[in-house]
């Protein structure tokens, strides 16, 4: 495989990496690293506006691997206010194929981290005790590296695959997606692909000593929707109180919200993947799962599972406080008091009912209820056999023998678009972490290289298992 130039390492960047480099990585690896470090380090992220840079250096290194202009397409968007763009890349069978082209995702945008907050820069990619240290290492520039990384080795190897491949990376998967609906609609009207692979969910589970325990397929996703709750009141000076106030009245409506507990729900897909994480357990917790996967009514059953945040989500709907704004000033009674409550909805439920459950639960018809977010209620996918045998494949590369665990996540991704679009829709990404050790979203966001460098192989294995000749 030819090793182009423009990506050959300096030797102050090997300086700064001596731990993975140490280890004679091949061309390919270090290909992949070097289009990590520049993707993380750009500040993708609301209000930066860098996104458009990102797409820049991704386009410079498809053209160096022999993708043409007429195989990237790069759309604006005004998402949000700001600018923002997207790029989708075509990997073209060589003669027309009966088979329905493939579509990738990931998303180039991030969640802002502050330099100040953090140990490290959030925005200088940095090795140090077996990790990569940087906004985006785990959500999604992992996705995007192995996405990209993959479509270019395999164009320098000269494969032909035997349908099309469509790489689409969207530009605000973190706030609006303006730009992942738009591509979504655009890939339903002229594309039609058989499926959408998705790099920003699944991934291998690994225990506390490192080994893989399961490595989970997404199939479903809850209906992410937010509300304002707003009191309103007349207010007045502090000196002379009212009988009613915003602040204690908006107190008593999260108090209930608090208190109250969604009906419980499940499928077959959250039946089955709680089943199959009950049996990796020998706790309370493990025992609970596969009581529940047994016999959703069981009490005891419910009442652990809603004890624990890791399945709380897994069994219904949650609507949750988040943010708090009130008042105008110290002296001031409050004239108003606003709550943003979260929800992330059981597939099948809605977000009608779910309104209409928190206003019964509220119990005050002067408050005011707002929704902020744009909505998108999508079903679960049902598991194709050539997407688990592909998966099965690359794991075999990986060298791992673990169960494969369809499940569905309480957070929400690109995914949800296309599986609203009627297009089954599997979070299958090459990503390997313990439990709670990315820090995605938060402080000191980070991978460990290992799990970097073995996940390398995995949509390049997928690719081929699914398009080669061979397929």
């Amino acid at each position: 495989m030819a090793f182009r130039p423009s990506l050959l390492l300096s030797a102050a960047l090997i300086a700064t990496a001596p731990t993975a480099f140490a280890q004679e990585r091949s061309d390919y690896e270090q290909e992949a690293r070097e289009i990590y470090r520049n993707v993380v380090e750009i500040r993708s992220a609301r209000g930066q506006e860098r996104v458009p840079e990102v797409v820049d250096y991704l386009v410079g290194e498809l053209k160096d691997a022999g993708f043409s202009d007429d195989d990237l397409v790069v759309t604006d968007y005004d998402a949000t206010g700001e600018h923002t763009q997207g790029l989708m890349v075509w990997y073209r069978a060589e003669e027309e194929s009966d088979e329905k082209p493939i579509v990738f995702l990931a998303h180039m945008d991030v969640v802002d981290a502050l330099a100040e907050d953090w140990v490290r820069d959030p925005y200088t990619l940095t090795e140090e005790d077996g990790y990569f240290f940087g906004r985006g290492t785990a959500d999604n520039k992992y996705g995007v590296t192995s996405l990209v990384s993959a479509f270019i080795r395999l164009k320098e190897e000269g494969f032909e695959p035997t349908r099309d491949l469509v790489l689409v990376l969207s530009g605000d998967e973190e706030t609006g997606m303006v730009s992942t609906r738009a591509q979504a609609n655009y890939v339903a009207e002229t594309i039609d692909p058989a499926f959408v692979l998705n790099a920003d969910a699944g991934g291998l589970t690994l225990g506390p000593d490192g080994e893989a325990t399961d490595y989970g397929i997404q199939g479903a996703e809850k209906t992410y929707a937010t509300f304002e709750l707003t009191v309103t009141n007349p207010g007045g000076h502090s000196s002379r109180p009212r009988a009613d106030n915003a602040i204690y009245e908006l107190a008593d409506v999260l108090k209930n919200i608090q208190a109250h507990q969604f009906p419980v729900r499940y499928n077959d897909l959250t039946r089955a993947s709680l089943e199959a994480s009950g049996r990796k357990r020998l706790d309370k917790l493990g025992l609970a799962m596969r009581a529940f996967a047994e016999d959703p009514t069981d009490e005891d059953a419910i009442e652990t599972l809603r004890g624990d945040p890791s399945t709380v989500g897994q069994i219904g709907t949650t609507c949750i406080a988040t943010m708090l704004r009130a008042g105008h000033a110290e002296n001031a009674l409050p004239q108003s008091a606003t709550a943003t409550v979260n929800c992330r909805i059981f597939p099948g439920v809605g977000i009608e009912a779910t309104e209409a459950t928190l206003k019964e639960v509220v119990g005050n018809d002067e408050v005011k209820f707002e929704l902020i977010s744009d909505l998108v209620e999508s079903p679960e996918s049902g598991m194709r056999d050539e997407v688990l045998g592909a998966v099965k494949a690359a794991l075999d590369e990986r060298g791992v023998d673990v169960p494969v665990i369809p499940h569905m996540s309480a957070g929400g991704t690109d995914g949800m678009h296309y599986r609203n679009l009627g297009y089954d829709t599997y979070g299958v990404g090459g990503f390997a972490a313990k439990t709670n050790d990315t820090f995605a979203h938060g402080l000191n966001e980070r991978m460990l290289v290992d799990s970097f460098y073995d996940g390398l192989d995995h949509f390049y294995v997928i690719i081929k298992d699914l398009a080669g000749e061979d397929a």
